[in-house]
């Protein structure tokens, strides 16, 4: 049964995922370098907390691939979204990453074999419409939006095979093999990002102190405990309850923005505006699935 402390949590994990796009701007070096080293810390993070709580690293041949191949789907969501707001700006890469409710609302019922539920198409495309309302939305960056589309994408994929897992596999053990795959994922095309995508073809692995600190946290805080306790609620709440409830991240990275950086952050009628209308979408989800439910039970 979900409760009101369950809908509590899941915000404030949304508010850490907020405080991580903060972070990831802070970091010098660039997104792919930070999301390796990123991916290694929440591995070994996560190792030391199962190991410290004495639970299990088992898991089956077949689960082990499978967790591996959707932490390499992470670690392309994080590259995708870091990027995303480097090559463009952070407009555009939030009204691309707003496309996971929809994709969630597409993907979970393929993957759960059951009807696409047409209110979860449209509380989609209204939380999208939210984030037009609050961000102006600039055509002139296309790869920008390419790759904030592509983590939404990415965002959603991971987030339904997780709702299956989870059902099988501790939480703290699918964390662990996932930081693990998308770090190895990463490692792998390392030499590939070199030679095609990496600026002057060299790569920036020397962070510096503060880069470190900033990593430690978006591994130790931001994903290690977000990122596990995120699974476990997955077993209470809807995959695309929680998809939608992650658009709120920008709203929240914006709040605190402008506590930590004051002026230099202004928002207007547009921000109120569309806060107002994501949090419609959030809100009225219950409802109508409890009234779906219903519908459902009835009508067999």
């Amino acid at each position: 049964m979900v409760t009101r402390a369950d809908y509590f949590k899941l915000h404030f994990l949304v508010f850490l995922w907020g405080f991580s796009g903060i972070l990831g701007k802070l970091v010098s070096i660039p997104a792919y370098e930070m999301v390796f080293y990123r991916s290694l810390l929440s591995a070994v993070g996560m190792a030391l907390v199962i190991v410290a709580l004495r639970q299990g690293f088992s898991v089956t041949r077949r689960q082990l691939v499978n967790l591996m191949l959707i932490g390499g789907i992470v670690g392309v969501h994080w590259v995708a979204f870091f990027e995303s707001a480097r090559v463009s700006n952070v407009s555009v890469s939030l009204v691309g990453f707003a496309t996971n409710s929809l994709w969630t609302a597409i993907l979970d019922p393929l993957f759960q074999k059951r009807p696409i539920k047409k209110f979860e198409l449209i509380l989609g495309c209204i939380v999208i419409l939210g984030l037009y309302i609050i961000f102006s939305f600039d055509f002139h960056y296309p790869l920008g939006l390419t790759l904030g589309v592509a983590a939404g994408f990415t965002s959603a994929l991971f987030a339904s095979f997780n709702s299956r897992l989870v059902k099988t596999v501790p939480a703290f053990t699918i964390t662990f093999y996932e930081m693990a795959g998308a770090f190895l994922t990463l490692a792998v095309f390392l030499p590939v990002y070199k030679w095609m995508l990496a600026e002057n073809a060299s790569l920036n692995l020397v962070p510096t102190g503060m880069d470190w600190i900033y990593m430690i946290i978006l591994a130790g805080v931001c994903s290690v405990y977000a990122y596990t306790a995120a699974v476990e609620l997955m077993k209470k709440i809807s995959v695309f309850l929680i998809q939608l409830t992650l658009n709120l991240e920008p709203v929240y990275g914006i709040i605190m923005a402008v506590i930590i950086f004051g002026s230099e952050e202004k928002m207007g009628l547009n921000f109120y505006v569309g806060t107002l209308t994501i949090l419609s979408a959030v809100l009225v989800y219950p409802y109508l699935k409890k009234k779906y439910s219903k519908q459902i039970t009835l009508h067999p």
